[in-house]
């Protein structure tokens, strides 16, 4: 983990000391607006918001010993790369594009984002006709080689779960979809609102090898496979190549204080100290002003960011943004 973060700050800058501490208050966000960047910072969370909270929204468990351990798989470059691509666009009816999930009081970035993928990779290599919903709720609480549920767990692992183990349907919370659907309840990340605020991590639940009353099919008969993990070449053709063929990508970066203000822009980090490692879905590419981005979709709510999606440089491994990016391929 030490030598992660080294290498993060080293790619992402460093922060100088006059730079207003408190990464939710105003002088923070308007220090950031002065810099007249590629991007615009504004308020996404109360100013009470507890730091143990913004700590567990980076839910990736980075180990220098065990990192990166997906084998690499090259992929053709025979495709001609547009300027700009855009997933939802490609694949107008999978609604996993477009969903952007909650993870309310639970570190699971790391398995949000996996499951998501998977629902891209089934109706893109089924021609549309099998759409799955992999249940977030099995991959945290029944992979114990993942990590450490809703305190973080790895991404790779979880890659690995999925083709070893298996993974049963089940959509968001209160869905009532699929076998297991997620346990854990909404919460309010940023303003305040109709729903309980977020508290920092929550409970584990205990894994079950059963499905929800009522649905029909058996948990061991509704346990859904990947073909093949994988992780890509650190190379943004490569990426983008994986991403125009087989669906959006999964990747872990490391997030920093000012990534929590983000409203609008090509983000790339310029104040604030480390918060920890993150997982998101890389959904295509594009310029804006000249600034080359990554599109990302997030999994801290609609309400941050831009209605839950935001921008970060390409070409330059922002963050670590193109250096731990995986994918895989459904047993259909």
């Amino acid at each position: 983990m030490k030598e992660f973060i080294l290498f993060s700050l080293l790619i992402c800058g460093t922060f100088s000391a006059s730079i207003p501490t408190d990464p939710l208050s105003d002088e923070f966000i308007d220090y950031i607006n002065t810099l007249q960047t590629t991007w615009r910072a504004g308020r996404n969370f109360a100013p009470n918001t507890p730091k143990k909270y913004l700590k567990s929204l980076a839910g990736v468990h980075k180990n220098a010993n065990n990192a990166f351990t997906l084998p690499k798989r090259k992929v053709s470059l025979d495709v001609t790369i547009p300027d700009e691509f855009d997933a939802r666009k490609q694949w107008p009816n999978c609604p996993s594009i477009t969903d952007i999930r909650d993870q309310g009081s639970c570190g699971s970035c790391w398995a949000l984002e996996l499951l998501r993928l998977c629902l891209i990779v089934f109706v893109s290599h089924s021609n549309g006709k099998l759409q799955v919903h992999l249940s977030a709720e099995n991959l945290v609480t029944c992979c114990g080689s993942c990590g450490a549920g809703c305190f973080g767990g790895d991404p790779g692992s979880a890659w690995e779960y999925w083709r070893d183990v298996g993974i049963v349907s089940g959509g968001n919370y209160g869905s009532k979809e699929g076998c297991q659907p997620y346990s854990i309840a909404p919460c309010e990340h940023h303003i305040p609102g109709s729903r309980p605020p977020c508290r920092g991590e929550g409970h584990t639940a205990d894994c079950r090898k059963q499905c929800e009353k009522g649905y029909s099919i058996p948990y061991d008969k509704d346990l859904h496979y990947a073909e093949f993990v994988y992780s890509t070449e650190r190379d943004v053709k490569e990426i983008q190549t994986e991403i125009l063929k087989n669906g959006p990508v999964e990747a872990a970066f490391f997030v920093y204080e000012d990534l929590l203000t983000y409203k609008e822009g090509v983000y790339k980090h310029v104040a604030g100290a480390p918060v920890g490692g993150h997982a998101i879905k890389i959904l295509g590419w594009g310029v804006e002003n000249g600034t080359p981005y990554w599109l990302i979709a997030n999994s801290w709510n609609t309400d941050w960011g831009n209605n839950g999606f935001f921008k970060i440089l390409r070409g330059s491994d922002e963050c670590g943004i193109e250096i731990d990016v995986s994918a895989g391929l459904p047993r259909i």
